[in-house]
């Protein structure tokens, strides 16, 4: 099977390549810089230079792949929130899966699939309570991107294909992320929970991410939102502490959320509040978790440090 991904030289996108590649399919990927990602990407992936928040020649790639799979978005932590780094994490979403819709729209054979990725902040801050699935959006900025973000995806549900949204939760993996971000200062013997500890994390193994990711190409019954987080999503505190046993180093020094907000702005609320979001219905579809606990999945990730198998 031939696979259109944008956003392929990202942390999930080069893992999803090489998983890919594992089971003999090409992945053909979208990147603004074919150089770039030729160092990044397994041998056999095809490379189509790009930018997927602009129309252009690219888009006529996607006809010849019988799946999309669309992990295009700009890091929300990437820099302090100001109205224009909000406009280019709306562009990189939104944008760019109108462009991925219209290119599949005008292919003469299109894909059977469009696997959109969006994310667990669609569900706004929460305290205790569980999401699933079946629950609404939040109001804030990163909740209402995620509602536009969607709805671009499922744009593409007239023109006779399948579309499955994967709302992502805290990616684990020292390749980058949340993980590798906070593996430094816990080496250092640091590290703590944010704030009081008490917001919920919904965390997911990147290579369980991916394997959800491929479900959702390949299994014709998964249509709609399926969310990508463990069935045990944990308090920061608890995050912590597990981080910290797994790395023989201390976990009791919080970070105070005034300081958050004064390193990161607006950003910082996404790190200070959370969600309880379960995988109810990834898990009512079939897939089965390889690391359905955070001690499996640090073991896992920080045995394998920079290397996958």
């Amino acid at each position: 099977m031939r696979v259109f991904v944008t956003g392929g030289t990202g942390l999930v996108g080069s893992r999803l390549a090489e998983q890919l590649r594992a089971r003999s399919d090409v992945p053909v990927v979208l990147t603004r810089n074919r150089a770039g990602a030729a160092g990044k990407l397994p041998a056999g992936c095809e490379i189509v230079e790009g930018d997927p928040t602009v129309p252009g020649a690219w888009q006529d790639a996607v006809g010849t792949c019988e799946a999309v799979v669309n992990l295009a978005g700009e890091n929300i932590f990437a820099r302090r929130w100001s109205d224009a780094f909000k406009a280019k994490i709306h562009a990189s979403r939104i944008d760019a899966t109108q462009n991925t819709v219209a290119a599949i729209a005008r292919a003469a054979v299109r894909p059977a699939v469009l696997v959109s990725a969006s994310a667990i902040g669609y569900y706004g801050f929460h305290g205790d309570e569980e999401l699933s699935e079946a629950d609404g959006p939040g109001d804030d900025f990163l909740a209402q991107s995620c509602v536009e973000w969607e709805a671009a995806a499922r744009a593409a549900d007239p023109l006779g294909v399948r579309v499955a949204v994967v709302r992502i939760g805290i990616v684990l993996s020292t390749r980058g992320g949340a993980l590798a971000q906070m593996l430094t200062p816990f080496k250092l013997g640091v590290g703590g929970p944010v704030g009081s500890g008490r917001q919920w994390m919904a965390w997911v193994h990147i290579d369980d991410l991916v394997g959800i990711l491929l479900m959702a190409a390949d299994d014709a019954r998964v249509r709609g939102v399926v969310n990508a987080t463990a069935p045990e999503p944990l308090p920061n505190k608890a995050f912590s502490r597990a981080l910290g046993r797994a790395l023989g180093r201390p976990s009791f020094f919080p970070t105070p959320v005034f300081m958050l907000r004064l390193m990161m702005g607006d950003v910082a609320d996404v790190i200070s509040h959370g969600q309880r979001v379960l995988p109810r219905r990834t898990i009512e579809l079939g897939y089965r978790f390889r690391f359905p606990t955070i001690a499996a999945a640090l073991a896992d990730a920080l045995n394998k440090g920079d290397k996958y198998n």
